[in-house]
C-alpha cells in the first residue's frame, strides 16, 4: 500500500487554520515537568546490546500488543511479539469468572523458557480500581470517589494495594490512572475521572502512579510488589465536544495548557513510566497521530524518556489508516501500537512498510528503545517467569483484610451528604429499617463498568468473598443494635417501618456506550421515583443512597427524601456506608467527609456546569458536601425535566438493546434472553445453534457477531409499536450489518401475540435487500405486503441457518433515503 513517508524529527506540512489558527504549538507556553525519573547508564547499555542483535521485523513485533483473545502464546514467542492485553471483556477460556490461577497460568504461558536472551514479553491490564478483572480482588471505589475524598494518602494506599494484587498473578503493567479532566458529565468515562478540578486530578493522580510504582530513586521503586503505570489519556479526552467519547476537543491551546496539560507534568514528577495517546482528536487531528503532541511536546519540550502506548485499534482512526495499517501513528511519535486483534496485518504491513523505506528506521529505533527501557525499568528480565515472583500465587492476597478495610475507609471518606433535614442521621439501630431499592442488594450497581468486563454488570454472586451490599452492611448494624430490617427491592411491607433506606443507580456500563444525552436520572423510567413517592406519601421517612458514574438530575428524589447521600461507584464494601447511615453502640460516631468532585446540576441539561462561567448556577457547587452538624434549610426544587425517553424506534445500538428492548437467542430448544447489561465472554443459543459475542465496527464492542452452527434466531422484542404511519411514510428497517452466507440470512417483523415464525412466506431474506451506506434497508412497506400486522409490531427476528455469518452493528427504523431501496 502507497504511502507517502517523512522522517520522525521533521514536521509534516500544517495548516494554521485547522487548529484554531493556534499550530504550529506555542511550546514556550508550556510549563516542563522537573524530571525524577533519571536514565541509568547500566539500563541504557543493557538496551543497546540487544537492539544491535535485532533485525527489522523483530524490531516491529516489538512495538505491537496484541490481545489474549486473538494471540496464542506460541505465536507471540515465535514472532516475539513486544506485548500482551487482556481486554475488557479477555479472559482465560473466555470466562469472565476465571479464577486467580487461571489467570497466572495465562500470564505465565506467554514466558519464553527456550530461549535465555529472549526479551521478555510485557503483560498489561486494565485495573482501573483495584485488579479489577479478576474475580476475588479488592474492587475499590472509582475514581470519581477518590476525587471526593480528597485524600492523597488514600489514592496512595490504594495504588500500594492494586499493585501487590496485580502482582499475584504475575501482570506487569496497569492502564491506569485516567488524569482526564472531565468537563462535561455527558461523558461516558466521567467515573475514571477524579474530578474536573485539575489542581484535585493532579495531586491525586501522582499520588495513585507513586502508590503503584514507588518512588523514583528509591530501593522501593518498580520493586517485586509494584507495577508500571500510563497516566491516561493523552490530551484532553475529557473536553470532548457533548462529551462524546473519541470525539473533538473543543478548546484553544492555553486552555489545554491551563487545564489538561498539569496532570500529566504531575505524572511525570512522579515517575510515569509509560502515558497512554488518546482517541481525541483536537483542530480535527486525532492524538494518535498528532507529531506535535507526541513528539514535540512529549518527548522533546517535556523530556519525557517513557512509553507512548496506543489505545485499543487507535491508530487504525487516523485518516487513511486502518487498524492492520497505520504508519501515521509511528511517525508521530506513538511508540507502541496496541492492536489487540489487528496484530497480524499491522505486523506484517509495517514490516514491508521499514524494510522499504530506510527514513523510518530511526523512528523505529526509538520506539523500540522506548520499549525496551520500558522493559528495564519495570525489571522484567531480573523479575523472571511470572509464575516463580515472591508475589506470585499469594492469592491470600487478594481481598485480603488490609485491603478490604482500606476500601471500606474509601468508601466511607467518599460519600457525599447533599441534603439532611430533622437530623435523621444516623439512624437509630433499634428501629424498624425497610431497606429497599434497585441497588440495595445489587453489587453489580455499586461496582460501574471496569468490573469483570468492559462494560460491567452480570450476576457477581459467589465471586467477590468478603464483599458487602449496603443491605448487607445495614443488617450488621442493625442487628448489633437489637433493631429489625425488612428488604423488598420493590419496597412492600407488611409492618409499616419507622424508616426506609431507598438504593437507587445507574446501569453498569463504561466508555462509548456509557455517554448519554441527559442528566437525568433513568430518563423515561418514573418507577424509583415513585417508589420514593409511595414511602413519603406513607409518611415514611426516606434516606435515599445513589449509585452513579456522574451527578446527576433528581430533583423528584432529593425533594422527597429526608437525607440524599451520594455514594457514586463504592465497589464491593458498599455496606460500609451503613457505618455512616445507621448508629451503633459500640462505635464511634462518623461523619460524613466527601465533597463533590463535580458541581451537581440543577437542571436535566445543564451540560456546561464544569466552564468557569456556567449559563445557570449549579444546584450544589464543586466541593460541597454537608457533616452532620450542619444545617441547611431544604427549599423545594423544580422536577421538570427536558428529557426525552429513548426513541423505542432504535432496538439496539453501541452493543446493547436499546430502551425497553430486550433480546433472546432460539433455536429447537426453546429460547433464552440475553443480559441487558453486555454478554460479558459471549452466550449461546439452549442448543448451541446459535453463538453471539462483543464485536468491534470502528469503536470498541459496539457491535454484536453472531454466528450460526444450525437453525435459530436472534430476536429483539419490546413495546408493541404502532408502525402503520411509518408505512405511509416510507420507513424502512436499517440493519447496520456485515453479513456472510446471505443465502441462509432472513429477517421478520412479528406481531405482539406471536409465538413463533410459522410461516416462511413472512421472512424477507437478506440477499433480496438493498444496502446502502453499509446498511440493509427493508422498506415497511414489504413486510406488510407478506401481510404481516404493523400496527401492532412487537418483536424483530433475524433467523439463520447453518455456516451463517452476521455482525450487527444497529437496527432501527427510520425514514427511507433517496435511492437506498
Amino acid at each position: 500500500m502507497p504511502y507517502v513517508t517523512s522522517p520522525a524529527w521533521v514536521d509534516p506540512p500544517l495548516d494554521p487554520s485547522s487548529n484554531y489558527g493556534e499550530r504550529p504549538l506555542n511550546l514556550a507556553a508550556w510549563p516542563k515537568p522537573r524530571q525524577k525519573l533519571l536514565s541509568d547508564p547500566a539500563i541504557e547499555a543493557q538496551i543497546a546490546q540487544q537492539m544491535a542483535g535485532m533485525s527489522l521485523a523483530e524490531k516491529v513485533a516489538q512495538i505491537i500488543q496484541a490481545d489474549i483473545a486473538a494471540i496464542s502464546p506460541e505465536e507471540a514467542k515465535a514472532l516475539k511479539i513486544g506485548a500482551i492485553l487482556n481486554g475488557g471483556n479477555s479472559a482465560p477460556h473466555g470466562r469472565f469468572d476465571a479464577s486467580a490461577q487461571e489467570w497466572l497460568n495465562l500470564v505465565d504461558s506467554f514466558y519464553e523458557d527456550d530461549d535465555p536472551n529472549a526479551i521478555p514479553i510485557l503483560f498489561g491490564t486494565d485495573a482501573v480500581h483495584g485488579h479489577s478483572n479478576i474475580a476475588g480482588a479488592t474492587i475499590f471505589p472509582h475514581n470519581i470517589n477518590l476525587g471526593a475524598a480528597r485524600d492523597s494518602s488514600l489514592a496512595h494506599a490504594i495504588g500500594v494495594a492494586t499493585a501487590k494484587e496485580i502482582a499475584v498473578t504475575g501482570m506487569d503493567w496497569t492502564f491506569s490512572p485516567t488524569v482526564a479532566v472531565a468537563k462535561d458529565l455527558r461523558w461516558g468515562r466521567t467515573y475514571e475521572a477524579f474530578s474536573c478540578d485539575p489542581d484535585l486530578v493532579s495531586r491525586l493522580g501522582a499520588a495513585m502512579i507513586l502508590g503503584l510504582q514507588g518512588e523514583p530513586g528509591t530501593d522501593g521503586f518498580l520493586g517485586m510488589d509494584k507495577v508500571g503505570c500510563a497516566a491516561k489519556h493523552f490530551l484532553g479526552d475529557g473536553a470532548t465536544q457533548d462529551g462524546r467519547d473519541q470525539g473533538e476537543t473543543k478548546c484553544s491551546e492555553s486552555e489545554l495548557i491551563s487545564h489538561h496539560a498539569a496532570p500529566y507534568i504531575a505524572a511525570i514528577e512522579a515517575g510515569a513510566t509509560a502515558i497512554m495517546a488518546s482517541f481525541s482528536s483536537w483542530g480535527g487531528q486525532g492524538m494518535h497521530g498528532r507529531h506535535d503532541m507526541l513528539t514535540k511536546l512529549l518527548k522533546q519540550h517535556w523530556g519525557f524518556d517513557g512509553l507512548v502506548a496506543g489505545d485499543w485499534n487507535g491508530h487504525g482512526q487516523l485518516p487513511g489508516a486502518t487498524p492492520g495499517f497505520a504508519p501515521q501513528a509511528l511517525i508521530a511519535g506513538l511508540d507502541m501500537y496496541m492492536a489487540p486483534d489487528s496484530w497480524k496485518a499491522l505486523l506484517a504491513s509495517t514490516s514491508e512498510l521499514v524494510t522499504s523505506d530506510p527514513s523510518l528506521h530511526a523512528r523505529l529505533d526509538d520506539a523500540v528503545l522506548r520499549m525496551l527501557r520500558f522493559k528495564a525499568r519495570l525489571g522484567l528480565k531480573k523479575k523472571g517467569r511470572p509464575a516463580a515472583r515472591p508475589l506470585a500465587g499469594q492469592f491470600a492476597l487478594l481481598s485480603c483484610s488490609e485491603h478490604l478495610e482500606l476500601a471500606r475507609r474509601a468508601v466511607r471518606q467518599s460519600a457525599v451528604l447533599l441534603k439532611h433535614e430533622d437530623q435523621i442521621l444516623p439512624l437509630a439501630g433499634n428501629q424498624h429499617i425497610l431497606v429497599c431499592g434497585r441497588g440495595a442488594d445489587a453489587l453489580d450497581l455499586s461496582c460501574g463498568g471496569w468490573t469483570l468486563s468492559w462494560q460491567g454488570g452480570g450476576d457477581f454472586h459467589g465471586l467477590f468473598p468478603g464483599s458487602q451490599t449496603l443491605l448487607e452492611g445495614v443488617q450488621a448494624r442493625v442487628k448489633s443494635a437489637g433493631g429489625r430490617i425488612s428488604f423488598d427491592p420493590a419496597g412492600q411491607w407488611h409492618e409499616k417501618p419507622d424508616v426506609a433506606i431507598v438504593v437507587l443507580g445507574e446501569e453498569p456500563y463504561a466508555e462509548f456506550r456509557g455517554d448519554c444525552d441527559t442528566l437525568a436520572y433513568r430518563p423515561g423510567d418514573p418507577s424509583d421515583y415513585a417508589l420514593i413517592d409511595r414511602l413519603a406519601a406513607a409518611d415514611i421517612p426516606v434516606v435515599t443512597v445513589l449509585y452513579s458514574g456522574r451527578p446527576l438530575w433528581m430533583n423528584p428524589a432529593l425533594n422527597r427524601s429526608k437525607a440524599f447521600i451520594a455514594a457514586f461507584l463504592p465497589g464491593t464494601q458498599a455496606g460500609a456506608l451503613a457505618d455512616l447511615l445507621v448508629a451503633s453502640p459500640t462505635d464511634a460516631r462518623a461523619d460524613f467527609q466527601g465533597r463533590l468532585p463535580f458541581p451537581w446540576p440543577a437542571h436535566s441539561d445543564h451540560f456546561d456546569l464544569c466552564a468557569p462561567s456556567p449559563s445557570r448556577p449549579p444546584l450544589f457547587p464543586l466541593g460541597f458536601g454537608l457533616s452532620l452538624a450542619d444545617r441547611v434549610a431544604w427549599q423545594t426544587m423544580h422536577e421538570h425535566s427536558t428529557a426525552r425517553k429513548h426513541d423505542p424506534l432504535t432496538l439496539f445500538d453501541r452493543g446493547v438493546p436499546q430502551g425497553d428492548w430486550t433480546a433472546e437467542l432460539s433455536d429447537f430448544s426453546g429460547s433464552n434472553a440475553l443480559k441487558k447489561t453486555g454478554l460479558l465472554g459471549g452466550a449461546t443459543s439452549l442448543a448451541r445453534q446459535v453463538a453471539i459475542r462483543p464485536a468491534d465496527y470502528g469503536q470498541q464492542e459496539n457491535a454484536w457477531a453472531i454466528q450460526w452452527g444450525g437453525a435459530g434466531s436472534l430476536s429483539f422484542a419490546g413495546p408493541p409499536l404502532n408502525l402503520s404511519r411509518e408505512v405511509n411514510a416510507d420507513y424502512a428497517l436499517y440493519l447496520t450489518a456485515i453479513a456472510k452466507n446471505l443465502a441462509g440470512l432472513g429477517v421478520s417483523l412479528l406481531p405482539a401475540d406471536a409465538s413463533g415464525l410459522t410461516d416462511a412466506k413472512r421472512i424477507i431474506a437478506l440477499s433480496s435487500v438493498a444496502q446502502h451506506d453499509q446498511s440493509f434497508v427493508i422498506p415497511l412497506k414489504r413486510f406488510a405486503e407478506l401481510g404481516i400486522e404493523m400496527s401492532h409490531v412487537h418483536r424483530l427476528v433475524v433467523l439463520g441457518q447453518e455456516m451463517s455469518d452476521l455482525m450487527l452493528v444497529k437496527a432501527y427504523f427510520a425514514p427511507m433515503v433517496a435511492g437506498s431501496a
